[in-house]
């Protein structure tokens, strides 16, 4: 095997979301395979702490302020992705937001958030990353981080679930539209990981005996994510198009 398949040496990677959680570890695996990473988030002070981290491992990063439901700030964290390193070709749309609430006590309000960042965000990263590859007339690969509550579904996270879920079919139909500009479109579907949305459950007694139920028995670390990131991104990803990558300690092989 070549190791060379895994090697992102000379990509761009824009990583949404990466001021905390899944996208800033996300982001710093992609800087040490390599690639030159832009780090997009709302919290702009976080990031120059990520960028600073990447640097001092000896990678190469900078920051860019956006919100991935406004459009032009998307287009402005890309002019300065093109400025600091060139085209963008590697995209880990991970911006994420959850409502934990049943669906009766759902208001448009709350369904309109999660839907914002969780389906519109990942289209309008997406388009804009597409429509610039294709006018460089570049290929490149497009990760959309979906979740196995796209699969699958549990109570009291409607919302959440229906936006993950239409996160992978636009996943599959980007894919089907954008194969002939040489552009992949694949999806990370993680499992349970703690994070700022989740750790306060994953901390109560309630969350200490959901994990006693996963197949696993414990949460998945979020370093686990980077190989399954990389391989996508990569070479190694080549004939990967339209794919639903699950990571999630065999938690969606359970039958209901």
């Amino acid at each position: 095997m070549n190791p060379d398949l895994f090697s992102l040496s000379g990509r761009v990677a824009l990583v949404t979301g990466a001021s905390s959680g899944i996208g800033r570890v996300l982001a710093q695996g992609l800087a040490a395979a390599g690639a030159h990473v832009v780090a997009v988030a709302r919290r702009a002070e976080r990031l120059d702490d990520l960028v600073r981290e990447i640097e001092q491992s000896g990678g190469s990063a900078v920051a860019a302020q956006a919100d991935v439901t406004d459009v032009e700030s998307i287009e402005r964290a890309f002019d300065a992705a093109e400025q600091a390193f060139g085209t963008v070709d590697v995209i880990v749309s991970n911006a994420g937001v959850t409502d934990a609430r049943n669906f009766l006590k759902i208001d448009p309000a709350a369904r309109d958030a999660v839907f914002d960042t969780n389906l519109r965000g990942v289209w309008n990263v997406g388009q804009a990353a597409a429509r610039r590859l294709v006018s460089d007339g570049k290929g490149g690969s497009i990760i959309n981080v979906a979740s196995v509550l796209g699969l699958g579904v549990q109570p009291g996270l409607a919302s959440y679930c229906a936006s993950k879920g239409a996160v992978i079919q636009l996943t599959r139909a980007m894919a089907v539209d954008l194969t002939k500009y040489n552009i992949r479109v694949n999806a990370l579907a993680p499992g349970w990981f703690k994070t700022e949305l989740n750790e306060a459950f994953f901390d109560s007694t309630a969350g200490v005996e959901r994990i006693a139920q996963m197949p696993a028995r414990r949460l998945g670390r979020i370093e686990e994510l980077i190989g399954p990131v990389i391989m996508l991104a990569s070479d190694a990803g080549s004939f990967m198009n339209g794919s639903v990558v699950v990571v999630d300690g065999a938690l969606n092989a359970l039958v209901a």
